[in-house]
């Protein structure tokens, strides 16, 4: 039986601890043989990211299996023939693994700490090389220098440059054979998923030779895959999704055959390497394609037939060919993300899911829905309603709500069950993820809504979703929340500042002030403002005008303030100098300081403070007691 109890105040059986406790982050998975291997974040042990084959952990307690290349890094392992070749977090050097055997390393150390940095490689047929991608950091250099590179796996550290010039590259993938190398180029200001180059060459003892480039202008190539007979295939947005293609190199000038023509997406934004949407299985091809907002699985047979694969499943994520079918890792509402086996006959799962002895009536389902927005267009968003199996919200009550704004900006809501959200509906919260302008999953026309209105576009969503909530009486609308990090922090910021439509907020790593952005980030993101805001210094006038930092006399809405000290995407300055603002003006606000932690929040006290901080700060801004003992947050002048 159910207890009508005010929100916020309910107790819950999800606590923060929960959130960090035995839980992993799993990466990507790679298969070798009959052997399934896996990469795991760890919150409790101090964010390291290890490596898991057939469920046993491999390498020893010291290892962090991670890159920094663009900062967000990804795709720093790689096995083949149980050799594994990977980039320690320590000094980012290449590291060879066989069992039985020391430690071989591959790359040389460098003057400079980290400064030599690997990412996205693949071991050629005959194990000699390891191709991959390199960036170098030069203190006497405005930005570091990417390249393809072939590392040779036999100790020498004679490195080889493959290719050179263009600002960014990814995907090295050499045919099985060795005879040809495929990869995707890009330059500033172009995201890899604004703009990129197919590239396609022949290859001979590390030598490159007759480089054919397939690009038009504002095409987004993502994971190109050569199969055992020398066939190419890549996914492309040319037709506005993300859809396969076959190249074709038949014809004097290098086309692309559609094999998919789905309004769906099946590639993703390249935030970080080694994402795979895809995998070569059999004659078929079998794909995770986004479609109305939720990750399906299909095949694609020799005749061109496309089948939905059944699977209770939200979100699958790095697929790769196993057996007669394919490994990833895939979740749901109700069922945080295992390494599963998928064929036709059945699945079988190969991580183990932690034990989290709650019922699934605390975690909540979320309802899709699309709205109307700014200019006449549509958004949309997900939310979640109040769960609790032993409280319901009162019939005089309006559940608060909390509006959340993902990073990026050109990312999504996730799409599986996430505890950090069930910690809010659990208490009595309403929470609502939103997809707004600029998101991925719509295709190419709605991920570039946001050129030229980041800090518009994707606020006026927020504040509409918000109203909308409102608007069905499904939310307080004196208790309105918002919060967000890194670009959603941005987000939050610029709602309370140019909008009265929320009461609260909650800023992770936000961004204050778009000059210093544009003027001190690292190379990856230093001309993406160019796309959604204007170009530095020549729009000037639009960087202050969208910036909440010039515009703190227009903020009254308290706020809490969340930022790690060793960030090198926002730095610290940024939410310092809102702080000093919010002083100024006699702001309700708190800052919170983590001293060992950069862009987004990997450690387990760390994760567990900030969320709990977020929830003490509320509750005294929307008067309610929690049922949780909570830290003691310094609020700088109090109401």
């Amino acid at each position: 039986m159910t207890t009508a109890k005010p929100c916020g105040t309910w107790h819950s059986v999800i606590t923060s601890e929960m959130l960090v406790g035995g839980a992993v982050r799993l990466g990507e998975v790679i298969t070798d043989g009959e052997d399934v291997w896996w990469a795991e974040s760890r919150p409790d042990e101090g964010g390291r990211t290890v490596l898991v084959r057939n469920g046993k952990d491999q390498l020893d307690k010291n290892s962090n299996v991670r890159t920094l290349v663009h900062e967000y890094g990804g795709g720093a392992w790689w096995v083949k023939n149980r050799t594994l070749i990977f980039s320690q977090y320590s000094d980012q050097r290449l590291y060879m693994f066989e069992e039985s055997c020391d430690l071989v390393p591959l790359t040389p150390e460098t003057e400079e700490g980290k400064s030599a940095r690997y990412a996205d490689g693949r071991i050629t047929e005959n194990g000699k090389w390891y191709v991959c991608v390199r960036e170098l950091h030069d203190l006497n250099k405005k930005e570091p220098s990417n390249e393809i590179v072939a590392v040779p796996t036999d100790g020498s550290q004679q490195i080889k440059i493959l290719v050179s010039g263009p600002d960014f590259v990814s995907s090295p993938r050499v045919a099985k054979d060795c005879g040809k190398i495929a990869w995707i180029q890009w330059n500033h200001p172009n995201m890899p998923w604004d703009s990129t180059e197919l590239c396609i060459a022949s290859i001979d003892e590390m030598e490159i030779s007759d480089q054919k480039v397939v690009a038009s202008e504002g095409e987004s190539f993502f994971q190109p895959e050569w199969d055992d007979e020398g066939n190419l295939y890549v996914v492309s947005d040319r037709n506005n999704w993300w859809n396969l293609f076959r190249v074709d190199e038949t014809k004097e000038e290098i086309d692309l055959m559609p094999l998919t023509n789905v309004e769906a997406e099946i590639g993703l934004p390249q935030w970080v390497f080694g994402q795979s949407r895809y995998a070569l299985v059999d004659g078929e091809i079998w794909f995770v394609a986004r479609e109305a907002g939720l990750d399906k699985l299909m095949t694609l047979s020799n005749n061109g037939q496309v089948e939905h694969v059944k699977l209770d499943a939200t979100e699958i994520e790095s697929v790769k060919s196993y057996r007669n079918g394919i490994v990833a890792t895939v979740s749901s509402w109700k069922s945080e993300s295992s390494v599963m086996f998928i064929s036709r006959e059945g699945t079988e799962s190969f991580s183990e899911l932690r034990d989290l002895k709650i019922d699934e009536k605390w975690f909540p389902v979320p309802e899709a829905f699309t709205y109307e927005t700014s200019d006449n267009e549509k958004a949309h968003a997900l939310f979640y309603s109040p769960t609790n199996p032993d409280y319901k919200v009162s019939e005089t009550e309006y559940p608060p709500l909390i509006v959340m704004a993902h990073g990026g900006p050109t990312g999504a809501a996730r799409r599986q069950m996430q505890l950090s959200i069930a910690y809010w509906t659990s208490r009595g919260f309403g929470v609502a993820d939103i997809d707004y302008r600029g998101s991925t999953g719509y295709g190419r026309s709605y991920r570039h809504r946001l050129n030229d209105n980041w800090g518009l576009a994707d606020v006026e969503d927020c504040v509409a979703a918000a109203k909308h909530l409102v608007s069905q009486k499904k939310v307080d609308e004196t208790r309105l929340a918002i919060k967000g990090g890194s670009a959603g922090g941005f987000t939050v910021l610029a709602a309370l500042t140019f909008h009265n439509t929320f009461t609260a907020g909650a800023s992770r790593y936000g961004i204050a002030d778009l000059a210093v952005l544009a003027q001190d980030t690292h190379k990856f993101e230093s001309r993406y403002l160019d796309r959604l805001v204007g170009r530095w210094p020549e729009d000037k006038e639009i960087y202050e005008q969208r910036s909440p930092i010039h515009h703190v006399e227009q903020l009254s809405t308290p706020m809490v303030i969340l930022q790690g000290l060793e960030d090198p995407i926002v730095p610290p300055n940024q939410a310092r100098l809102m702080a000093q603002k919010l002083k100024e003006n006699e702001i309700p606000h708190a800052v919170i300081e983590f001293s060992d932690e950069g862009h987004g929040f990997r450690k387990a006290p760390n994760i567990t403070r900030a969320i709990e901080s977020e929830l003490a700060f509320f509750a005294r801004i929307f008067d309610f007691t929690p049922s949780d003992e909570l830290p003691e947050i310094q609020i700088e002048n109090k109401i």
